[in-house]
């Protein structure tokens, strides 16, 4: 414990960016673009999502997670 404390103080791991989340569940689990396009709407929608044009709306997110599991902030 006494380890993990002065490493959380010293050496805090940052969360992940949304979208670098995103990306990695896809590549891990062999996911495309029009996979996800039930999730966030359309492709042009996927891709202004995916090059950090758009934000994540609320909507989007609790549909990533429903539907793929992506797990949300705590």
């Amino acid at each position: 414990m006494l380890i993990e404390a002065y490493e959380d103080r010293h050496y805090p791991i940052p969360d992940p960016d949304p979208v670098e989340a995103i990306k990695y569940y896809m590549e891990s689990r062999d996911l495309s673009r029009r996979d996800l396009e039930a999730y966030l709407g359309s492709r042009a929608r996927v891709s202004e999502i995916l090059n950090q044009w758009r934000p994540l709306s609320l909507e989007m997110i609790r549909n990533l997670n429903k539907g793929l599991g992506i797990p949300t902030a705590e």
